[in-house]
């Protein structure tokens, strides 16, 4: 999805937020685009539950606007905002069944019985719950329980979906069944979502746009491939994914190609703008842009130092004398080589594969 921040459902303005001398939202500012599915990706303290909270009207700002369709909702409680909202804990009524869970929030709303009944059959259809509508909770899996609780937030339809890592007490087959079912309800619905999670992999798979932040602040946002191919900053390149970095001083620079030494070995980086000739910059470099091969296949030469085998591919660690070590993720089926510790091997990567950084 191209997201059409001209359609912006929600703005975030200049957001802060304090707990004694931590800045929890530390100036943030963000357009939500009407019916996108947008991931507020961090570590633990980086202000991803925190904006959500504010967003959905459990937290107050200290300064900062929220705007909804032109509307000003700063100061608008949480009932008022009318946002659906799932918990990592399902928070489910325990002495109502799935059908009563579910109707629970029309029947707040003052919706009459004929249209409660109907909405409710077609939220359990939704969320493919049918034959569980007289169920307790209790008797009910985790995976059957969240989605429920999905269910009970999209039964009153409203403009925007706010999860807070709903799948995080899920194993890892179950959360990357529902991370597909997840995806497919919002293209069947057309719901704005704002997803919270610290899981690299999800915020990848799942979401239009990703916003990175770390200690309150707002690091990148983007697509999701645009952020993994061209983080601005080592934090990015280092949280979104693993990455190599290298310190490399540029020998020469012109349209489109910077010529760079590091660790005593010279080689090209394709770039829109290249640095300064001259100038000292660091490098961040993807393992699975990486080749391995025999000696004498690639440009450079080292010796594995450790090998990890994860079956469809393995992650190598090559030990260079200038370089350092260099993590290589390759293919097991094709990889040329059968990687093991103490191997000697060659290395290289294409001009395209390194991207410069700023500063952090």
């Amino acid at each position: 999805m191209t997201t059409d921040m001209s359609n912006s459902v929600l703005s975030v303005r200049n957001a802060v937020k304090r707990y004694g001398p931590v800045r929890a939202l530390d100036d943030v500012s963000l357009e939500i685009g009407d019916g996108e599915f947008l991931t507020l990706l961090g570590p633990s303290g980086s202000g991803k539950t925190t904006l959500l909270t504010a967003i959905a009207g459990f937290t107050e700002l200290e300064s900062g606007t929220l705007d909804l369709r032109g509307t000003d909702i700063t100061s608008q409680s949480p009932d008022k905002r009318n946002f659906g909202m799932v918990f990592q804990g399902y928070a489910l009524f325990p002495n109502m069944t799935v059908a009563g869970n579910i109707a629970f929030p029309l029947k707040v709303r003052k919706w009459n019985s004929s249209d409660i009944n109907t909405r409710v059959a077609e939220c359990l259809a939704l969320v493919q719950m049918e034959k569980f509508a007289d169920r307790m909770p209790g008797q009910l899996s985790g995976g059957q329980q969240q989605r429920v609780a999905l269910a009970r937030a999209l039964s009153f339809r409203p403009s925007v979906l706010l999860l807070d890592e709903p799948l995080s007490a899920l194993d890892k087959k179950l959360r990357a069944d529902l991370q597909w079912e997840l995806k497919d309800l919002h293209r069947q619905l057309g719901v704005t979502f704002i997803y919270v999670t610290h899981d690299q992999d999800e915020a990848l798979s799942m979401s239009d746009r990703i916003v990175i932040l770390k200690d309150g602040r707002i690091q990148q946002i983007g697509l999701p491939d645009e952020l993994y191919n061209a983080p601005r900053t080592p934090f990015v390149a280092d949280f979104l994914g693993k990455s190599n970095f290298i310190e490399a001083e540029v020998t020469a620079a012109s349209a489109g190609v910077a010529e760079c030494t590091a660790g005593g070995e010279r080689f090209c980086v394709a770039t829109a703008a290249a640095p300064a000739a001259g100038s000292t910059r660091k490098l961040a470099l993807r393992p699975e842009r990486v080749r391995i091969g025999a000696p004498g296949a690639e440009p450079f030469t080292g010796q594995i130092r450790q090998l990890s085998y994860l079956g469809e591919r393995a992650h190598v660690i090559v030990k260079h004398a200038g370089l350092g070590e260099i993590l290589v993720s390759c293919p097991t089926w094709k990889a040329g080589i059968t990687p093991e510790p103490g191997l000697g091997v060659s290395f290289g990567w294409d001009s395209d594969a390194c991207v410069f950084l700023e500063d952090a």
